[in-house]
């Protein structure tokens, strides 16, 4: 990794964080050019100048540039319309319609894809919506016209669902949604193996992770690499959906890597962090887009180095769902109070599950104990999704090794109801390894940039707005908060808690650019590794003035 510039912050003895503030700071060092200021006040970011010679390997600055589906396409496919649930038997009458919403996507899997139509109306639902077949859109008259209303939660519906860690919690509490986007038969597997009570691995590679096969072994390759060089191409495709495959060694030098490779970071106790080490290996999907001899390029770069003692391979995944959409709707569900933390029913939204370049747009989900969840789902864009009523455990949730996601022009509004005692709220949640989301363009009434532990990296939160008054979660074992590259760029923080936005401090390689000024003030974390952190603060104090305001947007474009 890189090195950074000497300076301590505030909190530097702790953290070792590098401060370039555009206010009050001390000059920079090491002949860094100063921030620029325009005309209009905006300041152009010495770290983008920065970043931007080098967007695939800058030691704070993740490369975003093609997250969300189909690389980040700023519009979806327009699927044509082989179905209406109302000819499958649908009435907007208070009758239950998910048998008939149901009918109407298996019909359209079968034919091969295409939209199901739900016209304006209130639907009741006492089942979950499923879309296990690719090609799959379901397509409301808009989300403040057609309305799912969901009477009934996943507990009722498929049945108590435990943590593989053990305890008492309800797997619902991060899991799951009345409306399921999931390939139809991992959704069998998990729906049988929670039936049974062999609480299950949610991911890519099956229940047990080992419905997997190895299509190829790697060649050492580093951080940012397109182009990677195999040693059996055989098995491989332009087009196709691999999985790369990263093991942990016996000194967890994969571990260290993923958070920075500092000396902090190979001298933390990795050993006795089993719900971490559970996480392990590292699954990254991705797509192949040429193959010539034994070269074969990926749609993105390399989130990490391949090195031999990692293993580093191609592999199958489950087979995925692909393709498919949920559009225009409004899922409610009954109003029940919140439950008390880790007990949640399922009242839950939209999940994506083994879901690859797949979608929701104009989509509101009201009074669910979790919102909008990403569970082992890469390369997904929510757009215009809002999570309303009367307060959500997790309004978004992100897990289980997602990866490469888009969320943007989010809204998590104010609660409409006093949360009950012993409940909880975090707020855009992710954890799991997971690497490489966007949360972008955000309002946030309530909650917080909630990083739950399990070490996700190299994640983007940008040009937000936040009452940041939530709380992240996160068992210990479940090892650090950050991994490496984490950077909050133009965050508006309104009620000026710094906790979980402002991480100089905490988080190893990060940047935090163009954020308010803050203090903290409940949570408190200190940071997990030792030393210098090597991370970034720029224009302190000034959001909203920095130059490019929404990062993700700026590598986009950049990309292009």
């Amino acid at each position: 990794m890189g090195t950074g510039r000497s300076g301590i912050s505030r909190r530097g003895v702790l953290g070792g964080a590098i401060a370039i503030a555009v206010a009050g700071a001390a000059p920079p060092a090491h002949g860094a050019a100063p921030p620029a200021q325009g005309a209009d006040g905006h300041t152009s970011s010495p770290l983008w100048r920065e970043y931007a010679a080098t967007p695939f390997t800058h030691p704070q600055i993740p490369y975003v540039g093609r997250a969300g589906a189909r690389a980040g396409a700023t519009r979806v496919p327009r699927r044509p319309v082989v179905a209406n649930v109302l000819h499958h038997g649908a009435r907007p009458d208070g009758s239950d319609a998910a048998p008939a919403i149901n009918r109407a996507l298996a019909a359209a899997g079968a034919r091969g894809g295409g939209t199901v139509l739900v016209p304006p109306g209130t639907y009741r639902i006492d089942d979950v919506i499923r879309i296990g077949h690719s090609d799959i859109v379901l397509r409301g008259a808009g989300s403040g016209r057609t309305k799912l209303l969901a009477t009934r939660n996943l507990t009722e519906l498929i049945g108590p669902y435990g943590s593989r860690y053990g305890g008492d919690k309800s797997s619902w509490s991060w899991a799951g949604g009345l409306i399921w986007l999931c390939p139809q038969a991992r959704y069998d597997s998990l729906t049988a193996a929670i039936r049974a009570g062999a609480w299950p691995f949610e991911g890519w590679t099956g229940n047990r992770r080992d419905a997997w096969r190895t299509l190829t072994t790697l060649a050492p390759a580093e951080r940012g690499d397109r182009t990677v060089t195999v040693h059996d191409a055989a098995h491989l495709r332009t087009g196709q959906l691999v999985l790369l495959r990263l093991a942990d060694d016996p000194a967890h030098t994969l571990l260290a890597h993923i958070a920075g490779d500092s000396a902090g970071a190979r001298a933390y106790p990795w050993a006795d962090k089993t719900k971490l080490t559970s996480y392990v290996p590292y699954e990254w999907p991705v797509r192949i887009t040429r193959v010539t001899g034994r070269e074969v390029t990926l749609e993105r770069p390399l989130p990490l180095d391949l090195r031999p003692a990692w293993d580093p391979r191609l592999t199958t995944p489950v087979t995925p769902l692909t393709g498919s959409g949920v559009e225009g709707l409004t899922l409610e569900a009954v109003e029940t109070p919140q439950a008390p933390h880790l007990l949640d029913k399922g009242y839950n939204g939209v999940t994506f599950q083994c879901a690859y370049d797949c979608w929701a747009e104009d989509v509101t989900v009201r009074h669910a104990d979790n919102g909008f969840g990403l569970v082992a789902a890469s390369a997904c864009t929510l757009r215009r999704t809002r999570v309303e009523g009367r307060g959500s455990h997790h309004p978004y949730f992100c897990r289980e090794g997602s990866h490469d996601n888009l969320v943007e022009d989010f809204t998590v509004a104010a609660r409409t109801a006093p949360a009950p005692a012993g409940t909880q709220l975090h707020g855009i949640n992710v954890e799991g390894l997971s690497s490489h989301n966007v949360w972008s363009r955000g309002v946030m009434r309530m909650g917080t940039f909630d990083t739950h532990r399990g070490m996700p990296f190299a994640n983007v939160r940008t040009q937000i707005t936040v009452n940041n008054n939530g709380r992240h979660g996160g068992d210990a074992s479940a090892g650090p908060l950050y991994g490496a590259r984490f950077t909050h760029w133009n965050v508006t923080v309104t009620n000026a808690r710094a906790g979980l936005v402002k991480i100089d401090t905490i988080a190893p390689y990060s940047a935090t650019v163009g954020i308010s000024e803050v203090r903290e003030f409940d949570q408190t974390d200190v940071p997990d590794f030792t030393g210098p952190l090597h991370a970034r603060l720029e224009a302190y104090g000034t959001p909203a003035s920095v130059q490019p305001p929404n990062l993700y947007e700026a590598q986009r474009d950049l990309s292009r």
